[in-house]
């Protein structure tokens, strides 16, 4: 058995590093790429091609998008599926005009990383002057550079909670509690639709659980893992 671990926007393998040695007990740790493509299903295509035959399935963020398309596109390849701080719905009109905003900047403006404003958003309310959390996230997104952003930003992400029927595999859904990104409510729905599904909310975290919370996230992740990676 192995692990295949997906990143949200402008994340890079780091975002696991605190999880890692822990996560090994279930076999190889394969990181998903997803630097490359402009839609989601593309993505879960270039993953599968390279992924081991069957794996346990981890997606964060944007990359839970990619790791439901890639439990539709291969539903006998995925033993189990954790969808972390994530949603099913469709980009809102906002997020759809901040899109068309970097699709129509020169290719010539230099990236420069997330700006602090926005990754302090992403963390809880607490840790906004965090200087070590926020560069540890800036930092990921300078080293996936400008290219990466821009095709990252453009992907269009239409919502997939119709399709969330066709998830058969054993799947926890896991919502942090201060998330100013994603809703408790993102989370609720998505869990009463996909079949089987189990919810768990942790406590006291924002939006980068995987750094800001890894102890807490793999306390919910791992006995839950342990019990379906033979599923």
């Amino acid at each position: 058995m192995a692990i295949l671990l997906v990143p949200g926007f402008m994340a890079d393998d780091t975002l696991w590093d605190d999880m890692v040695p822990a996560l090994a007990r279930f076999g190889p740790v394969v990181h998903a790429d997803l630097r490359h493509d402009t839609s989601v299903e593309a993505m879960a295509r270039r993953v599968l091609a390279t992924a081991p035959p069957t794996f346990l399935l981890m997606g964060f963020s944007m990359g839970g998008y990619v790791a439901r398309a890639i439990a539709r596109q291969a539903p006998a390849r995925v033993r189990a599926l954790v969808l972390v701080a994530t949603s099913t719905r469709a980009d809102t009109a906002a997020l759809q005009e901040r899109k068309g905003a970097i699709g129509n900047a020169a290719p010539s403006i230099a990236f420069s990383g997330l700006s602090r404003t926005a990754v302090a958003t992403s963390l809880h309310p607490r840790q906004r002057d965090n200087e070590a959390l926020i560069e540890r996230v800036r930092a990921m997104g300078t080293r996936l550079g400008g290219d990466v952003f821009r095709r990252q930003s453009m992907l269009d992400r239409p919502g997939d909670l119709g399709r969330s029927g066709e998830i058969r595999c054993p799947t926890l859904v896991v919502a942090a509690a201060q998330d100013r990104l994603r809703s408790l409510a993102e989370a609720q729905e998505m869990t009463a639709a996909i079949p089987g599904a189990t919810l768990v909310v942790v406590e006291d975290t924002g939006h980068m659980i995987p750094i800001e919370a890894p102890g807490r996230l793999l306390d919910v992740i791992v006995p839950w893992l342990a019990a379906h990676e033979e599923a």
